[in-house]
């Protein structure tokens, strides 16, 4: 019951997107399970409780990263059952995040990005290969989400102001500008989408071969498929097409707050990782043409 109470908080106040929701209840249902086997429930575990079940999560091997977001997820809802009045007591003020390694964001160059995208025989003109360019074109363009690029409609789209509404974390509004070329390439995926007489439809930009809905796996296995042909990276993900534009823009002058801005960042900080990526760029340089170096 707290549990579901919790989720439409989470839903109606919070607005978040159905992806967070989804990961807060596999933490809590996964923390509600272990309490029960102890013969516990949130009402009565203390923080000896929370601990012990961090305590099971290392032993699964689970790496800082994802406990730190088990532990988030129980601050959340903790901070909900207090609120309710639920709980009077907070076991969770005890609890610390655990340190986790800062590993910098990879990228992948800019310039070969653009490669692969002028190149003639890489995406073939009928629908897929359209859609397959749009999306990697999209992403690395804009440096939106992939959740964000999945909500996108048509009717976001703005070719006067050449500009995309998108909707962010917390269903926040932000308009992103995208360039003539992009401006073009959308016109040519639309008319496409117009031209193909799918069995279904759907007012969304992407769309599947169906002309349904398109889905996370789509996003993420084409992004896979694509910069596979222009890199060896082992992990190239589509978040590696929003780090790789960011380090762009920070490498030829932008500002860190209109990044900041462009990307839908909360704050500043989530932002200033980037500039790590641009000093690494720097020393590579400093040590490539230095005579001292």
């Amino acid at each position: 019951m707290f549990l579901d109470r919790f989720l439409s908080f989470l839903k109606y106040e919070k607005n978040y997107s159905v992806h967070s929701i989804t990961a807060y209840k596999q933490n809590i249902n996964e923390y509600l399970t272990f309490l029960n086997e102890q013969d516990f429930d949130v009402q009565t575990a203390t923080h000896h409780q929370v601990r012990a079940y961090l305590a099971s999560l290392m032993e699964r091997k689970l790496q800082a990263r994802s406990i730190n977001r088990c532990i988030s997820s129980l601050k959340t809802f903790y901070k909900f059952l207090l609120r309710e009045g639920i709980l009077h007591d907070n076991p969770m003020l005890l609890v610390k995040m655990l340190k986790t390694p800062k590993n910098l964001p990879e990228i992948i160059q800019a310039e070969s990005i653009i490669q692969l995208l002028e190149t003639d025989d890489v995406f073939d003109n009928e629908f897929e290969g359209q859609r397959d360019r749009i999306i990697i074109e999209l992403l690395f363009g804009t440096g939106i989400r992939r959740a964000e690029l999945l909500h996108v409609s048509e009717n976001d789209i703005d070719f006067l102001q050449r500009t995309i509404r998108i909707f962010g974390k917390g269903s926040k509004e932000r308009l992103v500008p995208i360039t003539d070329t992009l401006a073009k390439s959308l016109n040519n995926y639309i008319q496409l989408k117009k031209d193909r007489e799918f069995e279904k439809t759907s007012d969304k930009l992407i769309v599947t071969n169906t002309g349904a809905d398109a889905y996370e796996t789509l996003i993420y296995r084409t992004v896979i498929d694509r910069l596979a042909l222009i890199s060896s990276k082992q992990k190239r993900s589509p978040h590696i097409l929003r780090h790789s534009i960011a380090t762009a823009l920070l490498n030829n002058g932008a500002q860190l707050n209109d990044i900041k801005e462009l990307l839908g960042h909360a704050s500043l900080a989530s932002t200033q990782i980037y500039t790590h990526n641009s000093v690494e760029r720097l020393k590579s340089i400093y040590k490539q043409a230095h005579p001292k170096a």
